[in-house]
């Protein structure tokens, strides 16, 4: 019997999920019902089903109705993909209702939310997965494998560093991510990511952090003193912003037009706010060091206006050294298919033993987004995949690769490290 799911929050990242449930895993999964604040974007996505994907359009509702909607459509599953600020909201509630939830990432953005949702698990008994699709992509599997096998000893330090292009990174800046209060910042919103793989690779979680973060490149003063001067606010039909290299027009994508534009006079949201504007509160380059419960230390770095989109981590160890570097396809969310959002064009992965001679470690290329984990974990969800053991993350490891980037914000702030510990309570 196919298990039903109704899906809240259904603007760019929602589509990886019903294509894959009216796609490939139409035999195991149901789309019962829409719930979104913005009626247009229910009724494209409800377009979208019937003309691109074969489906049948399903009953909308809006996020005041939530409730109702769990009554009507009587979901096995709620999938969350709102805003992330909102995303702690609908897991509780569906939770109570006696749903089981799958929520993007992060899984919440603050100490206070990430605790409600632990107790919630525990309070109802219902389960909440965190869509990780990195731990899936086969690169990521294997330096896992690696470590688990002994290649490199005992793992004692990770230097990893994540590049966000001029492209990708600075969609972030022109929309509601730049509002810290709605995202957790990039080391939240971005980083749990790559937090969540450390942990995953480490088989360890976070226990001190110590973070710097700024602005350096995006925003109207960082702009100004480089002699950039961007008068207006956001670029669509922008006469002025016709020649900026930093705009996007979301008129000329018909995905973007009829998400955002067309919808843009329902709630007054703008998909195209501009990166050298006022307004922006989230760091564009971070630098943290996390110490791990097993004793192991790494340092990291993000910065959201690289000339390249990937990422390059080396894992350190008392039986050698592991390199990993990472070279992804650039995107705009919602400017594409989901099977290009971060796909993997060129993956280096040598082992250095601490005795003998270096070696390439052969990686099979997996089509689709995310490294090609985006599929794999797909299969596992909603086709009929065996799920493979340690690889399906819940809300615990939610909270655990989010309280890195938690903890790192507020050693931004303060100049301080942060006991991770204290966070919240397990």
């Amino acid at each position: 019997m196919a298990k039903t799911y109704a899906l809240v929050g259904t603007g760019g990242r929602a589509r990886m999920f019903y294509e894959a449930i009216l796609g490939p895993h139409r035999e195991h999964s149901r789309l019962v019902a829409l719930c979104d604040t913005n009626q247009v974007r229910m009724d494209y996505t409800n377009r979208a089903i019937e003309k691109e994907l074969s489906g049948k359009a399903v009953p909308t509702y809006k996020a005041a109705d939530f409730a109702t909607m769990i009554a009507e459509a009587k979901p096995d599953t709620v999938i969350v993909t709102s805003i992330d600020r909102t995303h702690h909201q609908y897991i509780i509630a569906a939770l109570e209702a006696g749903c089981d939830v799958i929520t993007e990432k992060p899984m919440t953005t603050d100490p206070e939310k990430c605790q409600a949702i632990l107790d919630a698990v525990e309070r109802t008994g219902r389960s909440v997965r965190v869509t990780f699709n990195y731990r899936y992509a086969p690169h990521n599997s294997a330096l896992r494998e690696l470590i688990a096998e002994g290649a490199i000893g005992t793992p004692t330090s990770v230097h990893f560093e994540w590049l966000l292009d001029t492209r990708h990174g600075a969609d972030y800046f022109r929309r509601w991510h730049r509002d810290k209060r709605n995202s957790g910042g990039l080391m939240v919103h971005k980083s749990t990511h790559h937090f969540d793989l450390v942990n995953f690779w480490l088989g360890s979680q976070p226990d001190t952090v110590f973070a710097m973060g700024d602005l350096k490149f995006y925003g109207r003063a960082n702009a100004e003193e480089r002699g950039v001067f961007t008068p207006y606010t956001r670029t669509t039909g922008v006469e002025a912003a016709k020649d900026d290299p930093f705009a996007i027009d979301l008129t000329a994508n018909p995905v973007q037009k009829g998400l955002y534009w067309d919808g843009e006079k329902e709630d007054g949201y703008q998909r195209d706010q501009n990166v050298f504007g006022d307004g922006i509160s989230i760091e564009d380059t971070m630098n943290v060091m996390v110490r791990y419960r097993n004793k192991a230390v790494m340092t990291y770095s993000l910065y959201a206006y690289a000339p390249w989109e990937g990422f390059n981590v080396a894992i350190n160890g008392t039986g050698g050294r592991l390199e990993l570097m990472v070279r992804e396809t650039s995107y705009i969310n919602a400017g594409s298919t989901s099977t290009a959002e971060g796909a993997a064009k060129g993956i280096d992965l040598y082992h250095f033993p601490l005795h003998g001679e270096a070696r390439v470690i052969p990686i099979k290329h997996a089509e689709g987004g995310h490294g090609g984990g985006d599929n794999i974990m797909l299969n596992e969800i909603f086709g009929d995949a065996t799920p493979r053991p340690g690889y399906g993350a819940n809300h615990r490891d939610g909270a655990l690769s989010i309280l890195t980037g938690i903890a790192a914000n507020q050693s931004f702030a303060t100049g301080l490290p942060v006991d991770v510990r204290k966070l919240v309570r397990f």
